[in-house]
C-alpha cells in the first residue's frame, strides 16, 4: 500500500465533525456495540438539581449530554435526552434571598414544599422549571422525567428492592471505594417520616423483602451541616408507594437502569459517587453502566466554585439578557477537559468568538490545519444544534455595541446605536439579528464596563498612535480625523491599513471595523485620546 500524503492521514483521524462530542459519540456506540444492546434509540440523561436556583453551569450539564446526543445522530442513530428532576431530594438549605419561614421546611422533599413565588404548584417545580426555561430558550428537545413521579408512580421499585436486599454488600463497597462506614450501619435509603414528613431524619434500620417496607425511626440527622432533630416517631415506608428515597450514593444506578440510560456526563466532585453507582449498576441490577465524561466545574474569575452561596451565580435568564444562546453553547462545547474560569463581564469576548466560528464555517478565514479547522467548523454546527444558518450573519463587533450603547441617548437607544452603524457602514441593513445584538448589548451596558483592551505593538506603531492622540481629542469632524490617520500613516512611510488596523486591535478588539471618523466623534475624541494614551504608556 502507498503511503498516504500527511493531510490525508490528518483527514483520517478526524471523527465525525472533528469535536469531542464526536469522539465521545464513537466511544458510546462501540461500546455499546460490544455489549450487544439495542441501538434503536440510546438515551442519555442529565439531573436536573431542583433544591436551588439554577444557573449555568447546572445547565451546562444538560447541555453537553445534549451534545453528544446530537452527536449520536450526525452518526445515523436515533437519541433522547432524559432530563431528570431530582424534585424528590430534601431541602437541604435555604438559598439567600429566599423567605425565612422555608427553614420550617428543611427535609421535607422540595416537591412538597409551598412555591415561595406562588407562580408554581412547588418549590421543586418551580426551580425545575428555571432550568427547562434555559433549554426552552437553548432549543433543545427533551423528555422530562420528575423524580417525585417516578417515586410515586413505582418506576423505581424494581431496582429499590434489589438495592435493598443486598443493602450489606453495597455498604462494604462504598467503605472499600471512598471510605465511608455510614452504609455499613444504614439503610441507603431515606424514608420519608409519615408523622413530621422529612426525608433525612428518618433512621433506616431493616428492610422487609416481602413486604416491601422500610423500619425506620426519626432520630434526627445532619442536613446541610447542621444537626437537625427527628420528632421521634417510629413508622414503616413502602418503597412501592414512594414513601422514602434513595441515597444519592445509590440512586443514579437506580434511575440509569429503569430507563435505560446509555451516557452521561458528570462533574468532577462527583466521581466517587458515580464509581460506587456504576458498580452498583453492573453487579447488583444487572444492568451495564453508561459511559460518562467527566468535566469540572465553572469557576468565577477569583477561582471560585459559581453557586448561590458564594453569590457569584450566573443563570441562563441573565446570560441570555446579554448574549445569544449559541455563544453559550460554544462556550459548553468547545472544550470538556480542565477548569474553566467564566463571567457575564466576559460576554464581548465569547460573542465575537463565535462570529470567528461562523467566519471559519463559512470559509471567509481560512485555517490551513485540517484538524483545527474541522474542530472549530464542528463547534460552530453543534453550537447551532446541529441546524446552521445557510448563510452568516452581519458581525459587528459586540465592544463596538456596547461602546454606543454607552453613549446613546434614554430616548430611543436602540435606533441610535441602528443607525450609528449605517453611518459607520458598519451593517448593510439593520436586520433582526442586528436588532437583537444591539438589545443584548444595551442590556450589558447598563451592568458592566468594558476593560481595557491589552495589544502588542511595535514601538513604531506606539509613536503613530502617539501622533494621533496629541491631535484628535479636540477634533469635531468625521473627515477631518479619518484625514489625520491617513496623513500620520502615511508621512512616517506606513499603508495606512496598518494604522488602521492597530488603531481598531486597541479601540475595539478586531482587526477591522467601522469607519473611524464617525465612531471617534459619537464616542467622544476626548475620550478616545486618552485610551490611546494609557495604551501607548502600558
Amino acid at each position: 500500500m502507498s503511503q498516504l500524503h500527511e493531510d490525508e492521514q490528518e483527514e483520517l483521524t478526524i471523527i465525525g465533525r472533528g469535536t469531542w462530542l464526536d469522539r465521545v459519540a464513537s466511544e458510546v456506540l462501540e461500546r455499546e456495540k460490544k455489549l450487544g444492546r439495542s441501538l434503536t434509540n440510546i438515551r442519555v440523561e442529565s439531573g436536573l438539581g431542583a433544591s436551588g436556583f439554577p444557573h449555568i453551569g447546572s445547565l451546562g450539564d444538560a447541555a453537553r449530554a445534549y451534545g453528544v446526543k446530537l452527536a449520536l445522530e450526525e452518526a445515523g442513530y436515533k437519541s433522547e435526552l432524559v432530563a431528570y428532576s431530582d424534585d424528590m431530594d430534601a431541602l437541604r438549605k435555604v438559598p439567600a434571598g429566599l423567605p425565612d419561614w422555608l427553614e420550617n421546611e428543611i427535609g421535607k422533599p422540595v416537591s412538597e414544599i409551598k412555591d415561595p413565588f406562588s407562580c408554581h404548584a412547588s418549590y421543586g417545580e418551580h426551580m425545575s422549571a428555571l432550568l427547562l426555561e434555559g433549554l426552552d430558550a437553548i432549543g433543545m428537545k427533551y423528555t422530562f422525567q420528575s423524580g417525585y413521579k417516578a417515586y410515586k408512580s413505582g418506576m423505581l421499585v424494581k431496582q429499590i428492592e434489589l438495592i435493598l436486599s443486598n443493602a450489606e454488600k453495597i455498604g462494604q463497597m462504598i467503605e472499600e471505594l471512598t471510605g465511608q462506614k455510614k452504609y455499613l450501619e444504614s439503610l441507603p435509603y431515606f424514608p420519608q417520616c409519615e408523622n413530621c414528613g422529612r426525608l433525612n431524619v428518618a433512621r433506616p434500620y431493616k428492610f422487609d423483602s416481602k413486604e416491601l417496607k422500610v423500619y425506620y425511626r426519626c432520630s434526627g440527622d445532619e442536613i446541610g451541616r447542621k444537626w437537625v432533630e427527628g420528632c421521634g416517631h417510629n413508622g414503616v415506608s413502602d418503597i412501592r408507594k414512594g414513601e422514602g428515597k434513595l441515597s444519592w450514593k445509590v440512586e443514579f444506578a437506580a434511575r440509569w437502569s429503569a430507563l435505560d440510560i446509555r451516557f452521561e456526563a458528570h462533574g468532577k466532585e462527583l466521581t466517587d459517587s458515580v464509581k460506587i453507582n456504576d458498580w452498583i449498576s453492573d453487579n447488583i441490577l444487572a444492568f451495564p453502566h453508561p459511559s460518562h465524561v467527566v468535566y469540572e466545574l465553572f469557576q468565577d474569575k477569583g477561582g471560585k466554585k459559581i453557586s448561590k452561596s458564594v453569590g457569584n451565580l450566573i443563570t441562563p435568564q441573565s446570560w441570555f439578557s446579554f448574549a445569544t444562546p449559541q455563544s453559550l453553547m460554544m462556550v459548553y462545547f468547545k472544550r470538556i477537559v480542565g477548569a474553566r474560569n467564566i463571567s457575564e463581564e466576559d460576554i464581548p469576548v465569547y460573542m465575537d468568538e463565535y462570529d470567528q466560528l461562523e467566519d471559519v464555517y463559512f470559509g471567509k478565514v481560512k485555517e490551513d490545519n485540517k484538524m483545527k479547522e474541522a474542530k472549530l467548523k464542528g463547534v460552530y454546527y453543534y453550537s447551532n444544534l446541529a441546524k446552521p444558518p445557510l448563510a452568516p450573519s452581519q458581525h459587528v463587533p459586540y465592544r463596538l455595541l456596547v461602546e454606543l450603547a454607552s453613549v446613546a441617548p434614554d430616548q430611543n437607544p436602540e435606533e441610535y446605536v441602528s443607525k450609528r452603524l449605517l453611518d459607520y457602514r458598519a451593517v448593510k441593513q439593520t436586520d433582526d439579528g442586528i436588532r437583537n445584538r444591539v438589545k443584548l448589548a444595551l442590556n450589558w451596558a447598563k451592568e458592566f464596563s468594558l476593560p481595557e483592551t491589552r495589544i502588542e505593538i511595535s514601538e513604531k506603531e506606539k509613536a503613530l498612535i502617539a501622533a494621533v492622540s496629541s491631535k484628535i481629542g479636540v477634533m469635531k469632524d468625521p473627515q477631518e480625523i479619518q484625514a489625520l490617520i491617513f496623513d500620520t500613516a502615511r508621512s512616517n512611510g506606513v499603508e495606512p491599513n496598518e494604522l488602521f488596523g492597530a488603531l481598531y486591535k486597541l479601540l475595539l478588539g478586531v482587526e477591522r471595523g467601522p469607519r473611524l471618523g464617525p465612531y471617534v466623534l459619537d464616542v467622544g475624541p476626548a475620550r478616545v485620546a486618552e485610551r490611546l494614551r494609557q495604551a501607548v504608556s502600558n
